[in-house]
């Protein structure tokens, strides 16, 4: 490969590769505020200037093609001379915000600043003000005057999301970014612009002012929204989701996620008030009402799931869920089999045409439908829905699904005598039927793995405690915040759920019935099913790592 030399390093690159992609390759890193590797080159910011030996000035390394035997210095007397101009024009008309923006510790003025600037200017006039707490769009919020001029969000829309929605207008110290006439940013990747905005110009609705990122904790996660599985960054504070963000997976979503994904795949598992907080039965004598599921402990949950699926034995129909992950559903599975010795197990599709583009999001709603396929676990067919309307099944068991799904109205079940539900979240239909409802874990709360659409088997890690994980751990490690702020902040949460993974509940009522599963935690599952299912042997969460690893084709 050819090489070229960047302070005093050889650097190998391939032939048409910038100095600035080749540099980053090499580990070596230029300052950049408009170039983004997922984005055309604009050439505006000028802080990525470099002395290039022969060359008679200073030339961009976003847009400098690197060339054989080019000699290249970043941190000469010139380049530091053109880096510290450069941060001194940028900041003549940046307000002075950092303690209320939302950017703070996460900006890339604010970083260069202290790295690149003199931290004087010569500048002693009014700044010129500019409009703040623009709404751009449903998602987005702009502050004119900490605004740099990059242009990464306007293409964005242009090159990425295929949907011209804004643009620069005026000249000099009064330019600015605008929405065309009669538009507002609402394309369904709009929040991306967010995470692209290398200063606070562009910031969230609906996280603004909830949090200071170093008050946080942040968990690599994915996202449930549909079958491509975006990676994500989950940002938690105080036991509390706040947001979303894409993580880098170049093989799956590369640096973007849909705004859906973001906004509708986190508030349920905060939500007091619809998540399942601790197990539910409904006592002997109990009518058909919601009235009548009490709060109960694991042990009676289980005795009482053991005593309805007793009395069905061989004729229950077993629902597995894609929104779920393959240790739960091969857990479901591994019961159905060796406990009653029936293959009845089915998934509901949830397929979305309307949701599917060309960028990311796909038709497929769920995010593990292709790994249950993949486990032989089939989408629920006319012959089982046939029969579950003939009374054919005396008892269904449900985890993370709402039977209604199928199409079925209440009436068709009306042949079922006994219903066991997992859920994180009540419906309607579990309220008025279940005779057990065991509280699962979210996405957000455990270990695991879901399979995309293309066969990558990805991981989640747990981003939030619950009760069970303070059991197994001990005292849950408090926030910097509970260690050097107010704990009893009125502003904040900490709640937790008695909740547990699927697959360990499943595991204690197959114990109940005398079948002992040979797992003990979630990567045991998961090398268990690899073994069975994939004949992946030896298969392991490293191996898997933080970006996936392609199974199926």
């Amino acid at each position: 490969m050819p090489k070229f030399t960047i302070n005093n390093t050889e650097v190998e690159f391939v032939q048409g590769q910038t100095i600035i992609e080749a540099a980053k390759k090499a580990g070596i890193k230029i300052p950049h505020f408009c170039w983004h590797p997922g984005l055309s080159i604009s050439g505006n910011c000028r802080i990525c200037l470099v002395e290039i030996e022969k060359l008679p000035k200073l030339a961009i390394a976003c847009s400098t093609q690197a060339s054989e035997g080019m000699v290249v210095h970043t941190k000469s007397e010139k380049v530091i001379a053109a880096q510290n101009a450069v941060m001194e024009f940028l900041l003549i008309n940046h307000p002075l915000d950092c303690p209320i923006c939302d950017e703070a510790g996460e900006c890339k003025l604010q970083d260069y600043a202290f790295k690149y600037g003199k931290g004087i200017s010569r500048f002693d006039e009014e700044k010129n003000h500019k409009d703040k707490r623009i709404l751009l769009g449903p998602n987005v919020m702009f502050d004119r005057e900490r605004c740099i001029s990059c242009s990464r969000c306007i293409r964005f829309c242009d090159e990425v999301a295929k949907d011209p929605q804004l643009t620069f207008i005026q000249r000099g110290e009064k330019v600015t970014i605008t929405t065309f006439p009669g538009k507002e940013l609402d394309n369904p990747y709009s929040m991306n612009v967010i995470d692209i905005c290398p200063v606070g110009a562009l910031t969230s609705k609906h996280f603004r002012f909830r949090s200071r990122v170093w008050d946080m904790s942040f968990t690599d996660g994915i996202c449930i929204g549909c079958s491509r599985g975006c990676n994500t960054i989950i940002g938690v504070r105080k036991n509390e989701i706040l947001r979303l963000e894409p993580r880098l997976n170049e093989k799956v979503n590369q640096w973007w996620m849909c705004d859906e994904g973001r906004l509708g795949t986190f508030k349920f598992v905060n939500d007091e008030n619809t998540r399942v907080k601790t197990p539910f039965v409904r006592p002997e004598e109990a009518e058909e009402s919601d009235e009548n599921l009490v709060a109960t402990d694991w042990e009676e949950a289980v005795s009482k799931s053991v005593s309805v699926l007793n009395g069905a034995r061989k004729h229950i129909l077993f629902i597995a869920s894609p929104y779920s992950t393959l240790e739960d559903n091969y857990a479901l599975k591994k019961f159905a089999k060796e406990v009653f010795g029936t293959d009845e197990i089915f998934y509901i599709p949830d397929i979305d045409t309307k949701f599917a583009d060309d960028l990311l999001r796909k038709a497929d709603r769920t995010p593990n439908a292709t790994g249950l396929e993949a486990m032989g676990i089939t989408p629920i067919g006319e012959k089982t829905i046939k029969e579950l309307k003939s009374g054919n099944f005396k008892a269904v068991y449900v985890i993370n699904d709402n039977p209604e799904r199928t199409g079925l109205t209440k009436a068709d079940f009306s042949g079922v005598q006994s219903f066991v539900f997992h859920l994180n979240t009540l419906n309607g239909f579990a309220s008025e039927y279940a005779d057990v409802v065991f509280s699962e874990s979210t996405y957000a709360e455990i270990n695991g793995t879901f399979m995309n659409f293309e066969g990558r088997i990805q991981r989640i890690r747990p981003a939030v405690a619950t009760l069970e994980q303070e059991r197994l751990l001990g005292e849950y490690s408090m926030s910097r915040l509970d260690k050097f702020g107010a704990p009893n902040d009125r502003w904040m949460k900490e709640v937790r759920f008695n909740t547990r993974p699927t697959w360990k509940i499943l595991k204690q009522i197959a114990k109940a019935f005398g079948t002992d599963f040979k797992f003990d935690n979630s990567e045991e599952v998961f090398a268990e099913l690899c073994k069975n299912e994939f004949g992946l042997d030896g298969m392991s969460y490293e191996e898997v790592g933080s970006k996936g690893i392609q199974i199926k084709k």
